[in-house]
């Protein structure tokens, strides 16, 4: 199988940006989805600089996510839970993509965080992936599991879950490896 070297691909999940205009997070209420976008999009700049894609893995609830994150390079995106009926008639369940030889597994993952890689492990069952992408839980992972990378980014807005706010870097390399950023 050929490889190609030194791929970089930009990981995001759970943004929970909403067209409304209005967020809760916590007890802080985000007033302007533009504030929000460009809030992320300056974080983003730093660490997806230089990036080949960028895989968004569900809930973003609004499709101007998707925008943004294409100023990064190719999007590919998945819908989630929480995302509405427009977001979920424009963008598939799961995807598997192929990129720098390798066998991608795109998804966002649902109910108890309790197993959830194991979950949409399954979910890709006989798809012969070397990694699969997934969030939901807002919990970073980055774990081996039958041979497969699990890897979930976290969530790039919401610290409900985890310590801080987080997104990934997949290195598509000889090997595939996962590495996750955090920041405030």
């Amino acid at each position: 199988m050929f490889r190609s070297s030194g791929m970089k691909v930009g990981v995001i999940s759970d943004t929970h940006i909403a067209a409304s205009g209005f967020r809760k997070i916590g007890t802080r209420i985000i007033n302007n989805i533009r504030d929000d976008l460009d809030s992320l999009k300056a974080k983003l700049e730093r660490y997806f600089k230089g990036v080949d894609a960028v895989f968004h893995a569900g809930d973003l609830v609004d499709l101007s996510v998707i925008e943004m994150l294409a100023d990064f390079g190719q999007v590919y995106a998945v819908s989630g839970n929480m995302d509405p009926g427009e977001v979920k008639s424009k963008l598939p369940g799961k995807q598997i993509i192929e990129l720098s030889g390798f066998r991608l597994g795109l998804t966002h993952g649902w109910g108890s965080p309790h197993d959830l890689s194991e979950r949409v492990r399954e979910q890709f069952a006989g798809d012969k992936l070397h990694c699969i992408i997934f969030g939901h839980s807002h919990h970073p992972y980055n774990q081996i599991e039958q041979g497969i990378l699990m890897f979930n980014p976290g969530s790039a807005t919401d610290r409900r879950f985890a310590p801080c706010r987080t997104v990934g870097i997949l290195h598509l390399e000889e090997k595939i490896r996962g590495e996750h950023i955090e920041f405030d």
